[in-house]
């Protein structure tokens, strides 16, 4: 990805579009053009960003369908707005990109069929556009209608459009049909979902998808049971491997739970982890790893293990931040230091998901002092990378930028690193 110029010229920041079910089904990446006099190249973006989300005519295909709600489920029958995004290989992406000048010149490119591309409503009500839009339409194009309009929108570029992005704070648009017997109706992605309740509320308003990550409670201290079995056997295990334990103790430690064990090798063979051999063993996995590497996982393990269903758009967010903390200090030979970026990023969510504030979690899992200095007192040398991560995925031009320089990173550094850690995230998906 480091030969692609083109990232150096842009912004990038990403969000999950997130199902009924709790699960991400899509990728929204936005794109801030750094000068906005630069002459748009979206080919080059396209070529980028297709490194990531392949074309679906390659054996990896990619490719989004509509899957109707089963009966009697929230949101009701097999209608279209109760429609849910159903994932076929992998997560197809959504483009939003924040400058009328490089969407007007995508418009011109023949757009694969799992690339959903925004277009803002004052655009779409523009009669300049309309050609283009038609033509995007009739060539498979999947559209969406961003933001509320000021007055309605033509009605023969209704049928163009899949989806539109309503924001939280507005009243959804309800079924109306013309004097003509043309339903305006839109299928709706939900966007401006912030907390857990947000997201039911989304739902039971019949939005299909919600844009974002609903993280924005505040810390639910849970009670001596929120543990399960499973977070007590990889929480043992991770301060007997701490300790550097004899691989047997090890092993017999992980025996108290087969489900678990299978999950760590199946983390341990993806293509995200590397290794030329696949590991079918516990100790198989010691020997290739050591124990300084068999901590990263064991910390993957530890977040993927809490069984609230609310918490899974948490787990794929640690899950992401931790591969691009990790990303992010790539060039660097330490590679202690990289290891320690990934748990950072990897726990940065734990508080949320097993209910305690770190500074208690950390009693009984132990992690490195310059991880416990940015989870706990925000202060460190790794603290900036994990703000930087945070705002990539708020998405906003001026804090991605500023905590870009906080962390004397450049804009090809930190796109490159980001496109990297959302592939090696689908891997581990």
């Amino acid at each position: 990805m480091s030969d692609h110029p083109i990232l150096g010229q842009l912004v990038l920041g990403y969000s999950p579009m997130i199902t009924r079910e709790r699960l991400p089904i899509a990728t929204r990446v936005t794109v801030f053009p750094e000068r906005r006099d630069a002459v748009p190249d979206p080919q080059a973006l396209l070529r980028a960003l297709m490194t990531v989300w392949p074309d679906p005519a390659s054996e990896d295909a990619i490719s989004l369908t509509l899957r109707p709600l089963a009966p009697g489920s929230r949101g009701g029958a097999s209608s279209p707005s109760a429609a849910a995004l159903a994932p076929t290989k992998a997560t197809p992406l959504s483009l939003n990109i924040a400058s009328e000048s490089w969407l007007c010149a995508m418009f011109a490119l023949k757009l694969p069929p799992h690339v959903m591309l925004e277009v803002p409503a004052f655009m779409v009500a523009d009669p300049a556009h309309g050609p283009a839009l038609h033509a995007l339409h009739e060539a498979g194009s999947v559209l969406i209608v961003k933001g509320r309009p000021v007055g309605e929108l033509p009605l023969d570029l209704l049928p163009c459009f899949r989806y539109s992005l309503i924001d939280a704070g507005e009243d959804r648009r309800q079924n109306a049909a013309t004097p003509e017997g043309v339903v305006r109706s839109i299928s709706h992605i939900q966007v401006g979902v912030r907390t857990r309740a947000d997201l039911d509320a989304a739902f039971a308003r019949g939005a299909v998808a919600v844009l974002g990550w609903p993280l924005e409670d505040e810390l639910a201290v849970a009670g001596s049971k929120a543990a399960g079995a499973d977070i007590a056997v990889v929480t043992e295990l991770i301060k007997r491997v701490d300790q550097e334990e004899p691989i047997e103790r090890l092993e017999a430690v992980l025996k108290n739970d087969p489900q678990l064990a299978f999950r760590l090798i199946r983390y341990l063979n993806t293509a995200a982890f590397g290794l030329s051999i696949e590991v079918s063993s516990f100790q198989h996995a010691m020997l290739m790893l050591g124990y300084q590497k068999l901590k990263r996982w064991l910390a993957l393990l530890l977040v993927s293990a809490c069984k609230d269903p609310a918490m899974k758009p948490a787990m794929f967010a640690a899950v992401r931040r931790g591969l691009l903390m990790e990303e992010l200090v790539r060039a660097t030979s330490d590679t202690e230091m990289r290891g320690e970026m990934f748990i950072c990023g990897v726990f940065s969510l734990l508080d949320r998901m097993l209910g305690q504030p770190f500074s208690e979690l950390f009693q009984s899992v132990p992690v490195p002092e310059r991880v416990h200095q940015a989870l706990v007192n925000g202060a460190g040398p790794y603290h900036p990378y994990l703000v930087l991560a945070q705002a990539l995925e708020q998405g906003v031009r001026s804090d991605i930028r500023d905590a870009a320089d906080q962390s004397f990173l450049g804009l090809a550094e930190v796109n490159t690193a980001l496109l990297r850690a959302l592939a090696a995230a689908q891997e581990l998906d």
